[in-house]
């Protein structure tokens, strides 16, 4: 408002330009220079774009003249040799054409008298040139009216008559042109586009009785192709409305035309070898022509129907070769070859497929339904924190029994190990999954892959169990149930053809080969969970490990107590305390599955021995010439060992593995004591007890822990001590023990009984 009050007061000057005049003068040329210049930079660039696209086509073109030039140039190169050639070919031709009528002249001069006597011989009479004529003219009328039958006995009666007359006379010429009229009379009836098989039949015996065979049976073949040409045409418009079924009605499309050209051809043409090789030929392109049809217009290789129809077709038409082989036609070699690649194919996009969905881990849908005889070995995981793990399981199986409802008895025959081969890969690549979904650093880089594709984390012991479990079901259970008719198939096929086409190389799986490979990927997982579960109990969460050799050199703490009623080491106690906590879990988890139960435990103590056995660092410390000696340290070293066999024995899954492996670790803590200067003979080795001792006091700490544990409830364990109810654990000194655990009787751990333990002999002399 100011201003416009200013421009009213200045008004009055002319030679004072209001502000606003200004604004709106230079505002409006600078819009318009912008404008201008954009518009010409548009104009520039699509200057530039054609001249760039020109130059390009321009390019192009001269490259193509350069070529065409050159191949020009090689053309006429050839020409002028193909004109030198034949001007070459035209001069010999015209010299020797001169020598031979100069010949000809000559010879032709002294024969003439002796010619005319022989020519007279065979001129015909009167009679019988008029009996020629009636015979052309008969001929001549039966031609005209399409008899052909009748035409052709006409012809063959001539021919008998004529048969004394020479090649040379004016006679057998018009036999020759009538006769050759005949045939292509009857070439043009076989080639009507709707010609009945009687008229065709007709029509091929006349050419058989004019001597032309060959031709004849050509035409046949000729006219069979042209005829399941016509049914393919009419089928192939309604094929989209049944895509499995396709291969198989074109199957028997072909091979029905086949089977009746074979037929035809026998009846007709008889056992001729030659007429056999052209027949074998006709048919081995027919079924190269039914292959390319069945891959053109069946099922795309991707789509969900695609294993089916390939399935169907291997059935359908390997059946239709049987039924050729009884009229001596073998087909099925070559059948297979040619299928053999489009199937491959086909059973290479499923199993993607199938991969894709196995390892969603997402909650599955309503969709996915199984029968009861593999949902209820799975269900018996589902918690509310395992959901996933136990639908992962259904999904696999899902995948595995719609792939195999998919595949008939003969694409098994043929392809069964193909298939066999395949699922274990998929189970290999299920269990990956699972190894990323437990706790822990994945030392596989295979599976380093997978990190993002899974949704859970199988954190608590119960939700590990159950992913075990779960596996191992799978792999034990629900796979050799649901793969049972592949087996069968392969086995026992229940086709006739099977024994005339045998099956490819890959095709020869064995069983027990095939359950050892599902065997090597259950053992890298359970591998995988026992490593990784042992490193987080041997290991704080500072990454100082708890069982450490200093124990057994310096007595670290009060983990070094010895009396007469030793206990082993609380590490020890803690391994105890941890099997007996895992063991009432996997009671709970794995109900039912006592043989998993015990291949865990048994593997995870084992474990535990080989790290001990294998660890640098321990050892490192333990055969330090620099660090002291302790004499009862030994001795404990020794007690644990028994008590970590007698645990497995006890729990029921007693191993050789385990007791070998204690007996390298004492062997070698004697060697290592020994080695310091101690003679073996002297009190600290020869003090040691019997094995029976260090057995039967392993056995008795057992009994200890397990009769505390029957008062007591779940425990953790800290970095410095194992706690329980808030106690520690104390020695075999002390009036009451105490050890973690999780179980609420000794039964829970094992059903073992002491009593009935069997005690092995262990070795502790430096010998090992």
């Amino acid at each position: 408002m100011e201003s416009s009050d200013e421009e009213d007061d200045f008004s009055s000057h002319e030679w004072i330009t209001p502000q606003s005049k200004i604004n709106s003068l230079y505002q409006s040329h600078t819009e318009k220079g912008i404008r201008k210049l954009c518009c010409e930079l548009l104009d520039l660039k699509d200057a530039v774009e054609n001249l760039c696209g020109n130059m390009q086509t321009k390019y192009l073109a001269f490259l193509r003249i350069s070529d065409e030039v050159v191949e020009m140039e090689h053309e006429l190169v050839e020409l002028r040799k193909h004109v030198s050639a034949e001007g070459i070919l035209v001069q010999d031709l015209m010299s020797g054409v001169c020598r031979e009528l100069e010949g000809w002249n000559e010879a032709n001069e002294d024969t003439d008298e002796v010619n005319e006597p022989a020519l007279q011989i065979y001129e015909p009479q009167q009679n019988e040139t008029d009996q020629m004529i009636l015979s052309f003219e008969n001929l001549d009328v039966l031609l005209a009216e399409h008899k052909v039958e009748e035409a052709v006995d006409a012809l063959d009666s001539e021919e008998r008559n004529c048969a004394s007359i020479p090649e040379t006379s004016s006679y057998k010429s018009d036999i020759l042109k009538r006769k050759e009229i005949l045939e292509n009379q009857l070439v043009e009836i076989t080639e009507q586009p709707f010609i009945g098989l009687v008229e065709l039949k007709k029509a091929l015996s006349c050419l058989m009785k004019l001597g032309k065979g060959p031709s004849a049976h050509q035409l046949l073949l000729k006219s069979y192709s042209s005829r399941l040409q016509k049914s393919i045409d009419g089928f192939l418009s309604s094929c989209s409305l049944y895509p499995e079924t396709y291969s198989a009605t074109l199957s028997k499309l072909v091979f029905s035309t086949i089977s009746a050209t074979v037929k035809e051809s026998a009846l007709i043409f008889g056992d001729n070898p030659i007429y056999t090789n052209r027949l074998v030929q006709w048919a081995e392109w027919e079924i190269e022509s039914f292959v390319r049809l069945v891959k053109e217009n069946g099922p795309m290789p991707d789509s969900v129907s695609a294993l089916r129809a390939a399935s169907i077709c291997v059935e359908a038409s390997l059946s239709h070769c049987s039924m050729l082989e009884s009229q001596g036609l073998k087909l099925s070699k070559l059948l297979m070859v040619l299928l053999r690649p489009y199937v491959e194919e086909v059973l290479e996009i499923s199993f993607r497929r199938a991969r894709r969905v196995v390892l969603d881990f997402s909650e599955i849908d309503g969709t996915l339904t199984l029968s009861p005889r593999f949902i209820s070995p799975l269900s018996s995981f589902v918690t509310s924190d395992n959901v996933l793990i136990d639908d992962s399981g259904t999904k696999f199986m899902f995948v595995i029994k719609d792939i195999v409802k998919q595949l008939t008895p003969l694409t098994i025959f043929h392809f069964g190990g193909n298939i066999l081969n395949r699922i274990s890969q998929l189970f290999d690549k299920y269990v990956d999954a699972l190894i990323k979904a437990l706790p822990g650093p994945s030392e596989d880089d295979n599976i380093t892959e997978l990190k993002e594709t899974i949704p859970f984390r199988a954190e608590t012991d119960s939700q590990q169990l159950a992913l075990l479990g779960t596996a191992f079901t799978v792999a034990d259970e629900l796979l050799p149930m649901a793969l049972s008719r592949v087996w069968n198939e392969i086995k026992e096929p229940r086709s006739g053809n099977s024994e005339n086409v045998v099956p490819a190389s890959g095709n020869s799986t064995e069983f027990k080969e095939w359950r050892r490979h599902l065997q090597h990927s259950l053992d890298k997982l359970r591998d995988y969970f026992c490593r990784q579960y042992v490193v987080n109990f041997i290991y704080s969460r500072e990454g100082e490990t708890k069982l450490d050799a200093n124990i057994y050199l310096k007595g670290k703490g009060e983990e070094l107590i010895w009396d007469s009623d030793p206990l082993p080491s609380l590490p020890f106690q803690a391994l105890f305390a941890k099997l007996q906590q895992l063991a009432t879990v996997a009671g709970d988890v794995l109900l039912g599955k006592e043989k998993i139960q015990k291949i865990l435990l048994a593997r995870l103590t084992e474990t535990v021995v080989m790290w001990l056995s294998e660890e640098q660092e321990f050892w490192g410390v333990f055969e330090d010439d620099s660090a002291p000696l302790q004499p009862l340290g030994l001795q404990q070293l020794i007690l644990d060992m028994h008590f970590t066999v007698e645990i497995a024995r006890f729990a029921g899954y007693p191993s050789r593995h385990i007791h070998q492996i204690a007996s390298a670790i004492n062997a070698r803590a004697i060697r290592a004591f020994s080695a310091r200067g101690i003679d073996p003979q002297s009190y600290i080795i020869s003090a040691l007890p019997e094995d029976e001792w260090f057995v039967e006091t392993a056995k008795a700490a057992i009994n200890k822990l397990l009769l505390v544990v029957s008062g007591s409830e779940a425990s953790e364990v800290d970095d410095e001590h194992i706690i329980m109810n808030g106690e520690d654990i104390v020695s075999d000194s002390d009036e009451s023990l105490s050890c973690p655990s999780t179980v609420e009787s000794s039964e829970s751990f094992a059903s073992a009984n002491m009593g009935e333990m069997e005690s092995p002999v262990y070795s502790t002399d430096s010998e090992g």
